[in-house]
């Protein structure tokens, strides 16, 4: 609990003798060892809220100090101070006149959101929840979710490269959609969409078909696309939504034409396989160890969950897997160059997730979208890939030729 949950301590009502004439002086009252009089047979008038001046209630047992049984326990008889709970006010110092709610056996606690004392050295039960980290999402769905985009794309990737390609124009499409959705619902920017999404599609299909002359030719077209799309509308927050529109089409559709270019070569689906491997390996990494281990925040501005040990191990999983991955499936591919292409892809997947980190804490979401349970949307998942695919693309191109 916070220390401020305690409060400033609050008076309790005394026992109060005839007449009501406040606090009875600790030496007015029979202590044990006084002849024959006991703690247990001294009933006093007490003044409690919505009862009467003239009942009387059995005074609770007070125990000797430093006897054992006493809750405080220990040779003074007072209860041990804790951190962050007021001490005993005066009249507790001076020998016990004021009472404590815990004290009369029938009275309610004055502050119901207050726990229990807890007996000296013994550890607090942690609240439920605490003590124990948790992924913060629906590992279940993630992981089943994870499984079915896998099986889809790894047949779509061998059984025929044009479906793979579908595959990748669909996904650039609905990331577009995502996004353009997104800055108009929270930023209130017209991104056009049709002219997007339709330059989109041509582009990474001129990638595969044409190289990278074609993709270059296909963007510029979709800028001039935008420019002119936009002009049906009034002229106001014109130059806006134009820059948003040319942002949106070089972050998804241009950048995810790099795997088109993959594809493209010779032994295509491998190197689009081995680009797959890497990114979801160094997410992996990062998670398993920034969460076993993470103590030392990454970037807490953009994304405080991100940590330098999930980065390390994000590092370390990747070179591993980028060594194995060049090796036994590239062709004239070496296992040190798959060091160095893990070590670029963890970087380039780092940076691609704190970028998408910072587009969301900008337009102030959580997710994209919600169509992948466990995930948030399409661009939640290629928040890692798009940077990362021409980073691959260009050092397989310079370590085995274009292919």
């Amino acid at each position: 609990m916070n220390d401020s949950s305690w409060g400033a301590p609050q008076p309790h009502a005394g026992y109060r003798g005839p007449g009501e004439q406040g606090p009875v002086a600790p030496s007015a009252l029979p202590r044990p060892g006084d002849g024959h009089l006991s703690t247990r047979d001294v009933s006093v008038p007490v003044h409690d809220v919505g009862g009467d001046a003239s009942q009387t209630r059995r005074m609770p047992i007070v125990s000797d100090p430093g006897d054992p049984g006493d809750e405080g326990g220990g040779p003074s008889g007072r209860r041990p101070e804790r951190p962050g709970v007021p001490g005993p006010g005066p009249a507790d110092s001076t020998g016990g006149a004021q009472s404590r709610d815990q004290d009369r056996p029938h009275a309610q606690p004055s502050r119901p959101h207050e726990q229990p004392d807890v007996p000296t050295g013994a550890t607090p039960a942690p609240a439920a929840g605490e003590g124990k980290k948790r992924a913060g999402r629906d590992l279940r769905a993630a992981i089943g979710v994870g499984v079915g985009l896998g099986v889809v794309i790894l047949a779509s990737l061998f059984f025929y490269k044009p479906v793979f390609l579908g595959v990748i124009v669909v996904a650039v499409v609905v990331g577009l959609w995502e996004l353009t959705s997104r800055l108009k619902e929270r930023k209130d920017i017209s991104a056009p969409l049709v002219p997007l999404a339709v330059g989109g599609a041509a582009m990474t299909v001129a990638g595969y078909l044409r190289g990278a002359e074609g993709a270059w030719v296909a963007m510029a077209l979709t800028a001039l696309a935008v420019l002119v799309w936009r002009m049906a509308q009034p002229p106001a927050d014109y130059l806006r939504d134009v820059t948003a529109g040319l942002f949106a089409a070089f972050y998804v559709p241009f950048l995810a034409t790099f795997v088109a270019l993959m594809l493209a070569a010779g032994d295509g689906p491998w190197r689009v396989l081995t680009f797959l491997i890497l990114t979801v390996v160094s997410d992996t990494g990062a998670y398993a160890v920034g969460w076993r281990f993470g103590r030392h925040k990454l970037a807490p501005r953009i994304s405080p969950g991100k940590t330098r040990e999930g980065l390390i191990g994000a590092v370390s999983f990747a070179m591993v897997a980028g060594a194995l991955c060049t090796q036994f499936l590239i062709d004239d591919g070496s296992w040190w160059q798959g060091l160095l292409l893990g070590l670029a892809v963890a970087v380039s997947a780092t940076l691609g997730d704190l970028g998408e980190s910072m587009i969301k804490r900008d337009l102030g979401i959580k997710d994209m979208g919600t169509l992948l349970p466990g995930h948030g949307g399409i661009m939640d998942r290629l928040d890692s890939l798009l940077p990362t695919a021409p980073v691959v693309w260009l050092l397989l191109v310079i370590f085995v030729g274009a292919g």
